[in-house]
Order: structure tokens, then sequence, then C-alpha cells
């Protein structure tokens, strides 16, 4: 290339003068035609990228053109488009923009609702003593209840797309099942009884005189709510607690309810009656108890109050009221109030609360106790508490006691059950059976035969698992009064057991006749008979709305 140069150099040195100042001319300007050209082919700009970009929100159409490099999000930004947590996008943020892209955004919102649809009723077919084969019967009237479910709704664009149930539906309104009753054909073997033995079916009293067959209702007027039901000595008459109008002030009203003819019942003074009984002895005076209705609950509570009251037994009128125990918080589960038994004789009141059981000072206006023990604790809204039933001298009493824990239990949840019998001036104590259940109920029986020592027996429900004596089946058992020649009386072996029906009240589940000849017994909702000494069993009521068997005479 220097050779060349050189070369070059020299031949134009050859030249005449002219010739080279006209080369050299020509090459100047070759040199700024080729400067020329390279100025305009690194000065000149270059086409700019162009990219189209479509956005979809909010019910609008952006049709945008844009020169930039951009991502998604830096696009949104610029456009002032905000986006929320639940915004559904077509394409991540950090994707860069492409020619044709179409963004889309789904505005998605979330709300709660809440809708009420009616629940159907149902309809029941039950049998009624009362009514003749092939006769119906109207019981209640069905209605529909109300229910509420809530909702989480799920919205993209103002458009529903999905709804999912918060909660189980909440009972707004229970359905009412309709009731329809139908005679049922009766047979009842015409087994011989002493004195008269009263039941409640379906609510309404009815009685029992001379056979098992001669069954007869003995009013209709009153709506019997089983919390009083008790016959007097000679089986004349009936006290009993009966369901008031719809607004009245009080939840039940005390009846006197005349067993014999087509007597009316006579509405005597007290209401809110809780526990009412004739006093032995003394034919137009009883004792009674009150409570309150809660009603934000609708659960009852005691007062644990006493009355005695004298009636005028042609109209109800109380001759005289004496306050015999004044109202008491009454200590441990005392809501459910106190349960009290007259002695034979009528001389002494027992009592019987959820932990423990004695005898009433009627002089002193308090109750002295003759055994304490742990309240058990059901768990439930409703408490336990022993029956009490006195020897036919008036001198004993029996009961059933909550024992002590017998393995690390607390002593509230003990499953030990005992009967146990107590003199009633507490010279003594002592157990007849163990585990046999908090249902057992020991009941003496009136006097069998009458001798230097007075025969007579005791009957108990035995639970078939003493562990779980609350919710166990029963056998009933029968012993003589000392507690031997011990032996299961009714059902049948194979047969299913005697279950309690209703764990909040403290209706009896046997009687004994006053003979002692035979049991009264609610067995599977029917009341039975059974005779003591073979143990035949005699099947009395047939529609299963059998309750508070009581019988006297």
């Amino acid at each position: 290339m220097l050779e060349s140069t050189l070369e070059l150099a020299v031949r134009l040195s050859q030249l005449p003068w002219i010739a080279f100042m006209r080369v050299l001319n020509a090459a100047r300007y070759l040199v700024l035609l080729l400067c020329a050209g390279l100025f305009a082919a690194c000065g000149a700009p270059q086409d700019e990228p162009v990219i189209e970009v479509t956005i979809r929100v909010d019910g609008d159409v952006r049709a945008l053109v844009l020169t930039e490099e951009l991502t998604v999000d830096q696009l949104l930004s610029r456009e002032s488009i905000t986006l929320a947590q639940r915004d559904r996008l077509s394409h991540p943020l950090v994707s860069p923009l492409a020619d044709g892209m179409i963004i889309t955004i789904r505005r998605v919102t979330e709300r709660q609702e809440c809708e009420r649809r009616s629940i159907d009723f149902e309809r029941q077919r039950l049998p009624k003593e009362s009514l003749r084969p092939g006769e119906e019967q109207l019981g209640q009237a069905g209605a529909p209840g109300i229910e509420e479910a809530c909702y989480l709704v799920s919205i993209e664009d103002d458009v529903e797309v999905g709804r999912q149930l918060l909660s189980a539906p909440a009972i707004v309104e229970a359905p009412t099942t309709e009731i329809t009753y139908y005679g049922i054909d009766q047979i009842v073997a015409p087994v011989p009884i002493a004195g008269r033995l009263s039941y409640i079916n379906h609510g309404e009293a009815w009685t029992i005189v001379g056979e098992a067959s001669n069954k007869r209702r003995l009013s209709n007027a009153l709506r019997l709510d089983s919390l009083v039901f008790d016959q007097d000595g000679t089986g004349e008459r009936l006290l009993v607690t009966a369901e008031t109008a719809v607004g009245s002030d009080f939840f039940n009203a005390l009846w006197l309810l005349p067993t014999a003819g087509r007597a009316e019942p006579v509405r005597l003074t007290p209401s809110d009656v809780l526990y009412a009984e004739w006093r032995p002895h003394a034919r137009d005076a009883l004792a009674y108890s009150t409570g309150l209705l809660d009603a934000d609950s609708g659960q009852l509570r005691a007062l644990n109050n006493l009355w005695l009251l004298r009636l005028d037994l042609g109209s109800g009128r109380a001759l005289s009221i004496e306050a015999a125990l004044p109202e008491s918080p009454g200590g441990a589960y005392a809501a459910w109030g106190t349960g009290f038994v007259w002695s034979p004789n009528g001389a002494n009141l027992a009592w019987s609360r959820a932990n423990g059981f004695g005898l009433v000072d009627l002089a002193a206006g308090r109750l002295n106790s003759l055994r304490d023990y742990a309240a058990f604790d059901s768990g439930a809204d409703w408490t336990w508490r022993t029956q009490l039933s006195w020897s036919s001298d008036s001198r004993l009493l029996l009961a059933t006691s909550h024992g002590a824990p017998i393995a690390k239990e607390p002593a509230t949840a003990s499953p030990v059950f005992d009967v146990t019998v107590v003199a009633a001036d507490g010279s003594f104590a002592a157990t007849m059976s163990t585990m046999t259940g908090m249902w057992a109920a020991p009941t003496f029986s009136p006097v069998a035969k009458q001798g230097e020592f007075n025969e007579g027996y005791i009957a108990w429900l035995a639970a078939r698992q003493p562990a779980t004596s609350l919710s166990s089946q029963y056998d009933l058992l029968l012993a003589d009064r000392d507690g031997s020649n011990e032996r299961r009386l009714f059902p049948p072996a194979g047969a299913a057991g005697i279950e309690r029906a209703d764990y909040a009240t403290h209706a009896p589940q046997f009687a004994w006749s006053p003979d002692a000849r035979h049991i009264a017994l609610i067995y599977q909702g029917n009341l039975w008979l059974v005779e003591v000494k073979s143990g035949a069993a005699t099947q009395v009521t047939f529609d299963g709305a059998a309750s508070y068997p009581v019988w006297s005479g």
C-alpha cells in the first residue's frame, strides 16, 4: 500500500502543474462526495417499532398504539388502571407488551347473601285410646317452617359466577308436624284389680276400676303437663296440673279432678306449680311448691318453697294457705327444684334434691338432711334427683343414692347409684343393692299381709348397663322387704328392657296396687299390669302414650 502511494506521488510529480491541480481538485471533489454520502448514511433517523394493544376493563375497550417497549404492569400504571386484590388479569404483570395483545381485566367482588326458604312439615299418624277403630282425629295441624341459608357470592364484572354455603341453614321457625290420630282395636284381659288405677294418656287423665279392661277417660277439657298427677288415698279425686291458655301470666294451673261419675274439674288457687300432693288422713289438705318460667330460655326455675293449703272440696276455694318453707336458692342445681313426699301417716314430709335427701322440719321451716352426696352432672339442661318411698309404717325411707367415684372421674360423674334404706329418725342407714342405676326408683309395697311382722316387698328398676345407667335399659326387680329373695319380675327373658322416656320430669315409672298383688308399669309407652306372685303381665294400653301411673283406694 505504501509503495502504491509513493508510486502515485512520483507520477503526479511528473505531471505538468496545471494537470496536477486538475487532478487534485477532482480528488477533493470525490472526497467531499464520499463524506457527504457517509454523513447521510450515518446521521439519518431510523423508523421506530409500532405496537398495537387493546385493554378491556370495566365495560370499556381501549385501543392503544405504542412505540415504547413496556410491560403489562407499566402500561396499566400509565393508563391509571388500578387492580383490586381479587381482580383477574389475562396476562402476568411482568409480561412485555406484544403487538396485537388483548389485555382483559375482570373485576371480582364477594358479598354475603342470606335467603329464607320454606321447610316442609312432616305428617304423623298415631294411635289413640279414645278413638274407635276406623275413626280419625286431627290432633295438630301441620305448618311449614322457615330456614335461613347464608352464602358467599362471587361476582365477575357484575355477573354472579358462584356461591358457597357458609354454614348449615339456621332454623328460623321450626315446622309443625301434622298429627292425625286413629282408633285401634283393643282387647284387654279382664284382670281383676284392687282400688283405682289412674294414669295419663295423650295429656288426658284416665282411670280403671274393677278390672283392667274398664278404662275410662275422666275429662278432655284439660291438657295435663305431667308435673303433678296425684291421687288421694281413697281414689276419689286427683290433683293435676294443666297447661294454661296462650298469653296467660302462668305456665300452668292446679286442678281438682273427681274420679267418680262425670264431675267436672275444679280450678284451685295455686298456679305455676311444680309439686302438689294430698296430705294423707286429711281429706281437704295438700302441700305444693311453685316455680317460674324463664322467658328467655323457656326453662322452668324452681323457687324451692313449700305451702300448706286447706280447701273447700266442692268449690275449690282456699280456706287457708300457710307458708312452710320460704323461697330458697336451694344449693346445687336448685333451679330443678325440690321433691317432696308425705309419709303414709301424714306426720312427716320427706324432701329430695340433686345432692341429697332428708325430712322437712315443718315447725321450724327448714330442711334436715339424712343423706348427702355429690350431685350428678348430666351434661344436659336437667338434673337427676332420687325418688323417695316411705314404708307403710312411716319409719323408713327408700332412695337411690349417688355413690363415690370408682376410678379417677370427678364425684359428679360417678356411675355408682345404690338402693339405700334410711331410718326417718336417722338411727341407721343401709345399702340394699349396689350399682342399680340412676332410674332405680325403689319403692316399698303396701302391707301384703298383716301379722306380728307386716309382710311386704321392695321393687326397683335395675340397669342392664350400670356404668351407663342414664341411657341403659332396665329390668323390674322384686325382693322381700328385708332385701332377701331378690328376683327379676319383668320383662321376660330375651325381651327389650324398660327405658326412661322423659329425663326432665319426675313421673313414676311404676306403682303398687293397694293390696300389693300387682304393679302397674309403663313399658314401651304403654301401661302394663304385672302380677307379683306369678310374673304374669297384661298389656292395658296400646297407643304408646301412657305415663304417670298412680294407684290407691
